[in-house]
């Protein structure tokens, strides 16, 4: 791919991936659990909001090894 030789256009595209792919990875850990995170959270429950929390940084961790 010629046009990630552009740092900014890498970088912007990279961005998008990760972006999607956390929203992916938070969806499908909705899916396989009993809670609905959405209304768990608007209850003001804590622990959800880290679990949601632990899942974005997993993602993120998984994402930077898998570019860099």
């Amino acid at each position: 791919m010629e046009l990630l030789n552009n740092e900014y256009l890498a970088t912007i595209f990279y961005l998008l991936l990760a972006l999607i792919l956390m929203f992916v990875g938070y969806k499908f850990f909705d899916l396989i659990t009993p809670y609905n995170f959405a209304k768990e959270i608007k209850d003001k429950n804590v622990a959800v909001g880290a679990v949601i929390a632990a899942i974005f940084i997993a993602v993120a961790i998984i994402i930077k090894a898998a570019i860099v």
